[in-house]
C-alpha cells in the first residue's frame, strides 16, 4: 500500500492538488518504469542485491540449524540454567531468544518459535497473558539487533556505510548485549515485585548459574579465537593440501562430538502445559548438542578471523550443516549399535529438505520487503522528494539535533506500521542518515555514519513492538491469548532501554567501540552494563525494594551520568580551546600526531544562499608543516582581508562530500570561522566516582528499608 502511494506520487505528483512544497514535474509511464526496473536505484537495487547475495544464505543457515535441532537445544540449555530461578521461564525465554536471534532474521518467527514453549510456562509462574507475551516480544525483537545476522541490516550497512562487515558487528555488539542484560533484569524485577514462585524442585545458587553462563560464553569465544592457531600450523606445514587436511580435521571433530552426543538420549520437545514440569539438567544435556556449535564456529572463524566475505563464510557453514542434517541420525544409530541406518538416513534427507523449504519460506518476506522498498527508494531518487523530507525534518527541528533525532525516531515508528523492519531501515536511512550527520556537524558534534544507521535500525525494529500495528505483539498475543494492544504497550515499556540506547550512543560513541582498545572496551562494557541496570531499576520502580519517586529519579540520573560522563565533565571544563580562524595553519602545524582539531567553516548554503556552519574533524596523522598537513586533507586556503578563505576541495579529497553543500562561487566567501584544539581536560571517567557513591547511598537506604519491612512483617 505504501509503495502504491509512492507510485501515485510519481505519476500524479504534478497535480494542482499536491502541496507546493512536494509538487514535482511528474513522469511518463516509460520514464518511471525505466527508472524502477532497469536502473540500480529501483526494484533491482542495492537492497534486493544484498538480500540475494548475503541475507538468503544466513536465513538458510538459521533454518537448517533449527531443523537440525539447535533451537530446541538452546532453549533447553536456557531452561536448565535459569528455569529454577524466580521468574525463571521468562529469563530462559530471554536467553533462548537471544541465542535464536543470533541466527534468525525475523522477530516474528522468533516469537512463534520460542514463544510456543516459553509463554505458557511464564503464565504458570504468575505472569499475565500480556506480560508473558510482552517478555517474548521484547526478547525476540531484540534478536534482530544481535550480531552476526541482525536481520538483513548488517549486510546493508556494509554497503551503505562503506565499512567492513567485521566493523559493523563490532559496533553493534555492545548495545545489543547490554540490552539483553537489562531485559533479564526487568524480568527479575517483575518476578520479585509479584513474589512469583519457582518451578521444579532443584536449588542452584545464583553465583553458580552466572558463573556457568559466563564460562560457557567465554569458553565459546576463546574456542572461536583459538581455531586460528592449528589452522595456521597446518597451512604452514602443508600449504598446498591444507584445505583437504583442515576439512578432514573438522570431520573428525564432528564424528567425535556426534559419538559423545550418542551416549545420551536425543532431546525431545517438552509440553509446556504438562502437569509436572521437569527442568533439564545442564550437566546431562549439554553433551547432546555440542556438534551444533561446530557450524557456528566455522561461520565465526571465517567472518572474524579470516575476515572472508559474509557470503563465503555462510556458504561453508551451510555446507557443514548439509552434512550434519544428513548424517547425524545414521551416525548416532551406528554408535548406539542400532541397525536401521537406511531409515535414519532417509529421515536425515527429509530434515534437509524441510530445512531448505523453511529457509526459502523465511526469505520470501525479506525478499518482498527489500524489493518493494526499492520502489519507494526509486521514487525518492526519481522525484527528489527525499531532499524535501530532509528539509522538512530539519525545519521542524529548528536545527536542534536532539529534536531531529526524536523526529527521525517517530518517522521510523510511523513507517514501521506498514513496512517490515528491513524496508523501514532502507527508506529512513536513505532519506535522513546524511542529514543527521550534517546537522550534527553544524552543531559541533561529529556523528559517525554507522551510529546514525544503527539509530534508525533500532527504531525500525521498535515498530514490530509498538501499537497499533506491532506485528510481533500480535503474534505473541495469538500464543498467549492476551490482548494484542495491551501486549504491545507492555512490550514497549519493557523495551524502553532499546529506545534510550540509540540516543546515548549517538553522543557517546564509546558504546559502539569506535576507536576503543581492548582494555578500555572491557571497562566500557562493565560501566555500560551497570548503567543499563540502574536505568532499568529506575524505570521499573524497584531496586532492592520498591522505589520512592525521588529514588527512581535519582537512579535514572545516575544512569545518565554513567552513560554520558562527557556531558558532566564538559560543564566543568570545556573540552576545547577556541582560536581565531586566522590561526588555522599555525594550529594545524603545532598539533601533535594523534590530536584531533575541529575547524568550524562558515559560508553560504548552495541551495538557499543562507549562511551556515559546518565542523570538520582533522585527525592529525603525519608530521609536517601546517600547509603540508592542510594539503593532505585537500584543504586549500587563501588569506584575504584578515580572513582565511577556503577554496572548493577537489573530488576524492577527504572533505569533498562534506563541503559539497557550500556555494564556493557566491557573493559571500566560505571562510574558516574558528579553530578548536583539545584542552587539558580531566578524564571524563572521574565523574564515575560521585555517581557510584550516590548509587551506594541509595542501595544503603533501600537495604535498610527492606530490612525494617521484613522485621515488621515477622513481628
Amino acid at each position: 500500500i505504501i509503495a502504491s502511494i509512492f507510485l501515485c506520487y510519481v505519476f500524479f505528483g504534478d497535480g494542482n492538488w499536491v502541496p507546493d512544497v512536494i509538487r514535482w514535474k511528474g513522469a511518463s509511464l516509460s520514464k518511471a518504469m525505466s527508472h524502477m526496473w532497469t536502473t540500480s536505484e529501483g526494484v533491482f537495487g542495492l537492497a534486493l542485491g544484498v538480500s540475494t547475495k548475503f541475507v538468503f544464505l544466513f536465513v538458510l543457515f538459521g533454518a537448517l540449524l533449527d531443523k537440525a535441532g539447535a533451537g530446541n537445544y538452546f532453549i533447553k540449555l536456557a531452561f536448565g540454567a535459569l528455569g529454577h530461578l524466580r521468574g525463571g521461564p521468562a529469563k530462559a525465554a530471554v536467553v533462548g531468544s537471544a541465542a535464536t536471534g543470533l541466527i534468525s532474521g525475523s522477530s516474528i518467527a522468533n516469537v512463534v518459535t520460542t514463544g510456543t514453549f516459553t509463554i505458557p510456562l511464564m503464565r504458570r509462574v504468575g505472569f499475565t497473558n500480556e506480560q508473558a507475551g510482552a517478555v517474548e516480544v521484547a526478547s525476540s525483537v531484540n534478536g534482530q539487533i544481535m550480531p552476526p545476522v541482525m536481520g538483513a541490516a548488517a549486510f546493508l550497512m556494509v554497503e551503505y556505510v562503506g565499512i567492513p562487515y567485521v566493523q559493523v558487528i563490532t559496533h553493534a555488539f555492545l548495545p545489543a548485549a547490554i540490552s539483553y542484560v537489562a531485559l533479564i533484569y526487568i524480568v527479575h524485577l517483575e518476578a520479585v515485585k509479584r513474589n512469583m514462585p519457582t518451578i521444579g524442585d532443584r536449588v542452584v545458587s545464583m553465583g553458580k548459574t552466572i558463573g556457568g553462563m559466563f564460562a560457557f560464553f567465554a569458553g565459546f569465544a576463546l574456542l572461536c579465537y583459538a581455531t586460528q592457531f592449528p589452522v595456521a600450523l597446518v597451512t604452514s606445514l602443508v600449504p598446498e593440501g591444507a584445505g583437504w587436511i583442515l576439512a578432514a580435521m573438522v570431520g573428525v571433530v564432528y564424528l567425535l562430538l556426534v559419538w559423545f552426543a550418542s551416549k545420551s538420549p536425543d532431546l525431545e520437545l517438552d509440553d509446556p502445559n504438562a502437569k509436572d514440569v521437569t527442568l533439564p539438567v545442564v550437566s546431562e544435556i549439554y553433551k547432546t548438542g555440542l556438534y551444533y556449535l561446530l557450524p557456528i564456529i566455522v561461520l565465526v572463524y571465517f567472518l572474524m578471523i579470516e575476515q572472508k566475505s559474509p557470503a563465503l563464510s555462510a556458504f561453508w557453514a551451510t555446507m557443514l550443516l548439509f552434512l550434519t542434517l544428513v548424517t547425524q541420525r545414521p551416525l548416532k544409530a551406528f554408535f548406539r549399535g542400532e541397525t536401521n541406518f537406511s531409515e535414519q538416513f532417509m529421515s536425515g534427507v527429509v530434515d534437509l529438505r524441510d530445512g531448505l523449504v523453511a529457509g526459502a519460506r523465511n526469505m520470501i518476506g525479506i525478499g518482498l520487503a527489500t524489493a518493494t522498498a526499492g520502489v519507494i527508494v526509486g521514487t525518492v531518487t526519481l522525484t527528489g522528494v527525499g531532499q524535501v523530507m530532509a528539509d522538512l525534518v530539519e525545519f521542524l527541528s529548528g536545527g536542534n539535533l536532539i529534536l531531529m533525532l526524536i523526529l527521525v525516531g517517530f518517522l521510523s515508528l510511523f513507517l514501521g506500521m506498514g513496512l517490515p523492519t528491513t524496508a523501514n531501515y532502507i527508506v529512513v536511512s536513505s532519506l535522513l542518515a546524511a542529514v543527521v550527520v550534517e546537522l550534527g556537524a553544524q552543531a559541533d558534534l561529529i556523528v559517525p555514519l554507522i551510529a546514525v544507521h544503527l539509530f534508525v535500525f533500532y527504531f525500525g525494529i521498535m515498530a514490530d513492538v509498538t501499537p497499533p500495528v506491532g506485528l510481533a505483539s500480535f503474534a505473541a498475543a495469538a500464543v498467549s491469548g492476551g490482548d494484542a494492544i495491551k501486549t504491545g504497550f507492555t512490550a514497549f515499556f519493557y523495551s524502553l532501554r532499546t529506545v534510550a540506547l540509540p540516543f546515548v550512543f549517538i553522543f557517546n560513541t564509546d558504546l559502539l567501540l569506535i576507536d576503543v582498545g581492548l582494555v578500555k572496551g572491557i571497562f566500557v562494557f562493565i560501566v555500560a552494563s551497570i548503567a543499563i541496570l540502574v536505568f532499568t531499576a529506575g524505570t521499573m520502580g524497584w531496586f532492592i525494594t520498591r522505589n520512592k519517586v525521588y529514588e527512581s529519579v535519582a537512579l535514572v540520573l545516575i544512569a545518565f551520568v554513567l552513560f554520558r560522563p562527557d556531558f558532566v565533565i564538559n560543564r566543568v571544563q570545556p573540552p576545547y580551546q577556541s582560536f581565531s580562524g586566522t590561526e588555522l595553519a599555525q594550529s594545524v602545524g603545532t598539533a601533535n600526531v594523534g590530536d584531533e582539531l575541529r575547524v568550524v567553516v562558515s559560508g553560504p548554503d548552495f541551495d538557499n544562499g543562507q549562511i551556515k556552519q559546518l565542523t570538520l574533524l582533522l585527525d592529525i596523522a603525519n608530521e609536517g608543516s601546517g600547509e603540508e598537513r592542510l594539503s593532505s586533507f585537500g584543504l586549500a586556503t587563501l588569506d584575504e582581508d584578515g580572513k582565511v578563505l577556503l577554496e572548493e576541495p577537489f573530488p576524492g579529497t577527504p572533505f569533498f562530500d562534506q563541503m559539497s553543500g557550500f556555494d564556493f562561487y557566491g557573493d559571500e566567501s566560505v571562510v574558516v570561522a574558528e579553530i578548536k584544539t583539545p584542552s587539558d581536560q580531566l578524564p571524563k571517567e572521574i565523574v564515575f566516582f560521585p555517581a557510584f557513591l550516590a548509587l551506594a547511598f541509595l542501595m544503603f537506604l533501600q537495604f535498610r528499608r527492606s530490612k525494617n519491612t521484613k522485621e515488621e512483617k515477622l513481628a
